[in-house]
């Protein structure tokens, strides 16, 4: 393994990890704001993390409490304000307090997986080194964004834990081609767990991985591939990616309240989807072509989505046949993925927490599972937050039933930093044990 290490605000002999440092800790230049990304308090039991800028059109930075309470510092009655590293807080009783960004270690390192270069930052709560303080790789989810700086990063360290975060291939600083495979995902995470134990050695106890959403897939087969003593994972799924958009489409089936005719069909085009990514779209076109023509012009054939199904049920036969594959299975995507027969090999303490009512990570069959594990005595403690959509985020729901998010619900981010450092308590938020 090839390691170089930049203490943060040092000069780097990799000109893209100084670009990356300068534009992090220098986020108070007109691109980013005032405040350098880090967790703001004046004691020991409230803080705020501040991120990087938001996205346009929002101006300002965003924001992160510990409860979940989330924005963008420029918005008309932000309660954070940040100024030259600042945060003018006004708590939910009304009054405001001033809190200075705290101290941390960050160090930026490059390592390489699979041939690959990728670029990580070890965040450390300031102090002396702690031998018991939990280390944690983040894994990602699908997003194509940089990692380093993330807010959710912070929000453990703000807790007293040890977090490092890359930017995995094809995204940030990293190099390499952005990539769904969960095997090479997987070779990258082990590979970062190792380049965080070796840069945060005797400054640590347990080590582990938290992966959300598609690193939920990702996480435990890194844990089974490179020395971890524990994974959690946010709303995260234990099926295929296949079966996931089956439950996509039957979950949308539901709501819009289809007769058992047309959930036949419904279950008809997640066979046909199923069959043709299997085998690359190389079968499956004809199967696809009849149930085009079963459903015809019902309302409901040009709303359906599904995670892929609704798109490839709109295209063309000719079309699909001509660019479906690019379109389509351009990632790598492990679509038959048996996440169940990893979790069986995983012999490392496991926390999963469910979104109550996830859209797009439909959680009846993977709750099933879950369930079955913990009845099995593995060790596994899983939750599920009840009116909560992918993010675990609260959401209200608009006149075309539509959802837009409000919030991180309460409990969720407290949950995590506690379970890592083995420390869970009764009562976090609304979120209910998995038994």
């Amino acid at each position: 393994m090839q390691v170089k290490f930049s203490e943060q605000g040092s000069r780097s002999r990799k000109g893209r990890i100084v670009a990356l440092a300068s534009s992090m800790l220098l986020v108070g230049a007109a691109m980013a704001g005032p405040c350098r990304p880090g967790v703001y308090s004046d004691s020991a039991d409230a803080f705020v993390v501040i991120g990087g800028p938001a996205s346009k059109p929002a101006s300002g930075q965003r924001y992160l409490f510990p409860d979940g309470r989330r924005g963008v510092t420029g918005t008309a009655g932000s309660p954070v304000v940040c100024d030259a590293d600042v945060a003018t807080v006004t708590l939910p009783d009304g009054t405001t307090r001033r809190w200075p960004r705290g101290e941390t270690r960050e160090t930026d390192a490059t390592f390489v997986s699979a041939a690959t270069e990728l670029v990580g930052r070890l965040v450390e709560p300031a102090g002396e080194p702690d031998p018991k303080r939990p280390l944690v790789v983040m894994v990602h989810g699908s997003e194509k964004t940089a990692a380093i700086g993330s807010v959710y990063a912070y929000a453990l360290v703000g807790q007293g834990i040890s977090v490092f975060v890359y930017d995995k291939r094809g995204t940030g600083a990293s190099g390499g081609d952005y990539t769904q495979n969960f095997e090479l995902l997987a070779d990258d995470a082990a590979a970062a767990i190792r380049q965080a134990r070796q840069m945060a050695a005797g400054s640590f106890g347990r080590a582990g991985f938290f992966g959300g959403s598609q690193g939920g897939w990702v996480a435990p087969l890194a844990a089974t591939r490179s020395p971890a003593d524990f994974v959690a994972v946010g709303f995260g799924l234990v099926v295929s990616p296949i079966e996931e958009d089956r439950e996509q489409l039957l979950d949308e089936a539901r709501q819009m309240k289809l007769d058992a005719s047309a959930v036949k069909q419904v279950e008809q085009l997640s066979r046909a989807t199923a069959t043709l990514v299997r085998s690359h779209f190389a079968q499956g076109h004809e199967a696809l072509a009849r149930v085009r023509r079963d459903i015809g012009e019902a309302a409901w054939g040009q709303k359906i989505k599904g995670e892929h199904s609704g798109d490839m049920l709109r295209m063309s036969e000719a079309d699909l046949r001509r660019v479906g594959r690019a379109r389509f299975d351009n990632l790598e995507l492990i679509w038959d993925y048996d996440a169940s027969a990893t979790l069986q090999r995983l012999k490392v303490p496991l926390l999963w927490v469910l979104a109550g009512e996830d859209r797009e990570a439909p959680i009846a069959a993977t709750r099933a599972i879950l369930s079955r594990l913990v009845a099995a005595g593995k060790p596994v403690d899983a939750y599920t937050f009840p009116e909560t959509d992918h993010g675990m985020v609260e959401f209200r729901v608009n006149a075309d039933g539509s959802r837009t998010a409000t919030r991180i619900t309460d409990g969720y981010l407290r949950l995590l930093g506690d379970w890592m450092k083995e420390g869970v308590r009764d009562g976090y938020g609304r979120g209910v044990k998995v038994r």
